[in-house]
């Protein structure tokens, strides 16, 4: 004997397959979040290897998450521990360099109202004694001109995550595949060039010219899971 369907169970099936295609449409509209970590211990052991750990240190103020091409400059936080060293920051010999791309970018020093030509050479940044320098900075190619104040700004994403989506290069695809599903992270560099002189000694053009020194700061980028970005988990993000 055939039985007749449980019209409870129906309407349950019902019920769980619209709320799953809710739940989906609502994972989807999620803006995705992801993360810099700065490898902190990578450049103290450099630091250390150089005999500079107890002359200078380095820092980066971070947000404990990102929109996917939201972050577009670095904050960096170098400070000279030393009594009688002066560090010089060479920034037209800095690079940034994304590992997945194979490329090295010249690194911009960002200041409130860069309407110079971006080609310019860079005056070195002094940090004298016991000081601190606290400088945004970003590559090169992340500035647009802004047509109205004449002024660049940084418009476009430090890492260009978003362009593996479409790249022509299949292998890039497969990577912004496997950075979306958690299952890979994306590295990337701030390579800083600095000089040292001794404050006594002072330094004039062609002569003195201090030792050079120069610190690779690598960062992981990591997408965070779509429940970061729920309501709930502000107090997290603070």
């Amino acid at each position: 004997m055939q039985q007749d369907t449980n019209p409870s169970l129906i309407v349950l099936t019902l019920y769980i397959i619209g709320v799953s295609y809710v739940l989906n449409l609502m994972v989807e509209s999620i803006q995705d979040q992801i993360k810099f970590i700065f490898d902190k211990a990578a450049v103290d052991k450099q630091l250390k290897e150089q005999e500079l750990d107890d002359k200078i240190s380095v820092a980066f103020k971070l947000k404990p998450s990102y929109d996917i091409d939201g972050l577009k400059e670095l904050l960096l936080i170098l400070t000279n521990q030393s009594k009688n060293l002066a560090v010089y920051v060479d920034w037209d010999n800095c690079s940034f360099a994304v590992k997945h791309k194979n490329q090295s970018r010249r690194v911009i020093r960002k200041s409130p109202d860069v309407s110079r030509d971006l080609g310019v050479p860079q005056s070195p940044s002094l940090v004298a004694p016991a000081q601190k320098l606290i400088e945004g900075v970003t590559a090169e190619d992340v500035f647009g001109k802004d047509q109205e104040t004449g002024i660049y700004q940084a418009k476009k994403a430090l890492v260009n995550i978003m362009a593996l989506k479409g790249s022509p290069v299949r292998a890039q695809r497969k990577l912004y595949k496997k950075f979306i599903s958690r299952r890979e992270q994306l590295e990337c560099s701030l390579q800083l060039v600095l000089r040292f002189s001794e404050v006594r000694v002072g330094l004039a053009p062609g002569q003195n010219v201090p030792p050079m020194c120069i610190i690779t700061c690598p960062f992981i980028i990591r997408k965070l899971p779509w429940t970061y970005a729920l309501p709930w988990n502000k107090k997290r993000k603070k």
